[in-house]
């Protein structure tokens, strides 16, 4: 039997690890850019594990410094070799989707695949649009399911209408637009994070973001520059949780992203009736970040769907935990991507 008994309230100031997403993203632009790209606050999870071991098997060379800092040493796109392996993603949907896009812009053969968990996830969402672009990909079920077989190179830019609002999606079209001929534009139902879009115009990338469109120019050469991952605020959710289901804790997280894309749970702790204090403090490689302060207290239920939905995809269980506590009823919709 397991008994758990309510924690005793606290008051705390704290900081999380890196942002994943941001992690992932800063090895891999790096990866391709020409010049070094030193990284502080890197996530040295096992997802991002991964993301360096398929860059070194395509030739990159990447220098770890400690567990949170490391150098990628970019050459650009043509430093990129055909790997002798298959790269292996682990259990990383972001690593393998967004290494399709970098794969299918690459003139050589590779192949690509991931654990149990990644061979039952839909890969044709993103290789329906590489192929249009000029891709040559294989794989299980006509290409929906890992492992996968590229064959990149000679890509043509595309209009594409994403049926879901999905950064990894709209990242893998992205990068392949570096590579294609002519303007790659990707539209989405509802804005997913934008994490890819700051960071590669902090990488010198020419790209315009309006009206729901992301628009690249192909042919273009990313530089190398310093990244600083803010903390991520899906490991801060958690803490947050805690002080909220506890009366009379206050927790404050320092230095967390705040990307408006990611920060729909601090809404929806707002709608339940939580205290929630937000303070910008800097940019961090087009990344706002700043402190984050919620008090624990009374809490209501409440409804969440629609457009929200993509700015919390991930805090959805923690937000299911919160609303046990809550008063009445909630319901959250429209999270068939969780």
């Amino acid at each position: 039997m397991l008994k758990i008994k309510r924690g005793k309230a606290f008051n705390k100031v704290l900081q999380v690890p890196g942002d994943k997403s941001i992690s992932h993203r800063a090895v891999m632009f790096g990866a391709i850019a020409e010049g070094p790209t030193r990284i502080e606050n890197f996530l040295p999870g096992d997802d991002c594990h991964h993301t360096i071991e398929c860059f070194r098997r395509l030739g990159v060379e990447i220098e770890r410094e400690g567990p949170t800092t490391l150098t990628v040493f970019g050459k650009g796109w043509q430093g990129l070799r055909e790997p002798d392996q298959c790269l292996d993603v682990g259990n990383s949907g972001t690593t393998i989707r967004l290494m399709l896009g970098i794969l299918a812009g690459s003139p050589f053969f590779s192949a690509i695949y991931g654990d149990a968990s990644i061979a039952r996830r839909p890969m044709d969402r993103v290789v329906i649009p590489l192929r249009r672009m000029g891709a040559r990909i294989d794989g299980r079920a006509d290409g929906r399911f890992t492992p996968l077989a590229v064959r990149g190179g000679d890509l043509k830019g595309i209009d594409y209408d994403s049926p879901v609002a999905s950064a990894q999606v709209k990242s893998c079209i992205l990068l392949a637009g570096l590579r294609a001929e002519g303007w790659t534009r990707v539209r989405e139902p509802h804005p997913s994070r934008d994490h890819t879009e700051r960071m590669l115009a902090s990488f010198g990338a020419e790209i315009s973001v309006e009206e729901g469109t992301v628009t690249v120019k192909g042919g273009q050469n990313l530089s190398g520059c310093p990244v600083r991952v803010p903390g991520d605020i899906s490991s801060a959710a958690f803490l947050l949780a805690a002080a909220l289901v506890i009366p009379g804790s206050r927790v404050t997280v320092r230095d967390v992203g705040l990307n408006p894309t990611r920060t729909g749970i601090l809404d929806v702790f707002r709608a339940m009736g939580a205290e929630v204090n937000v303070t910008l403090t800097d940019q961090w490689c087009g990344e706002p970040v700043g402190d984050v302060t919620v008090s624990g207290g009374s809490l209501r239920g409440v409804e969440v769907g629609g457009k929200l939905i993509p700015r919390l995809i991930d805090e959805i269980p923690v937000l299911a935990v919160v609303a046990t506590q809550a008063e009445g009823r909630t319901v959250i919709r429209d999270a068939a991507e969780l």
